[in-house]
């Protein structure tokens, strides 16, 4: 088992579009242990973890690198930056945070192993959403293990 870590700045996001995600394949079953989100504004932004069952036009991959300099593993799931024009297929998760109107608040879920699972499926990826209002870029990260 090797664990990874990947993050970086977003656009905005929205209600339907993801500001990032983690996206696996077929052939592992990543289990996410930490998302860390912070605001970069000074406007506050209300977030949701979802689950993508589909596509969608997904931004940039955000490089992901060993937790151990001495994996020689690559990562097969990747963090894919601010999605765009079509919106994957997703399902809420319940989880919610708050960011406060100042650059830098921000808030870290973590989740014992197993809790929090990519399905190894085509297309499978966790990731977050505005809940309502405007999106606001961030800086996200995301921390897993394969």
């Amino acid at each position: 088992m090797a664990n990874f870590v990947a993050g970086g700045l977003t656009s905005a996001g929205s209600t339907t579009l993801p500001v990032a995600a983690l996206v696996g394949s077929a052939a592992v079953l990543p289990r996410i242990r930490e998302i860390g989100v912070f605001n970069t504004t000074s406007t506050a932004v209300a977030l949701k973890l979802c689950r993508l069952t589909t596509a969608g036009t997904p931004g940039a991959s955000l490089g992901a690198v060993a937790m151990n300099p001495r994996n020689p593993e690559a990562a097969v799931a990747a963090l894919r930056n601010t999605y765009s024009s079509t919106a994957p297929t997703t399902t809420d998760l319940g989880f919610r945070a708050v960011l406060g109107a100042a650059v830098g608040s921000g808030f870290v879920w973590t989740f014992d192993d197993f809790d929090l699972c990519v399905d190894a499926a085509a297309n499978a990826g966790v990731g977050i959403l505005v809940e309502n209002g405007t999106g606001q870029a961030l800086q996200v990260y995301f921390k897993w293990s394969e």
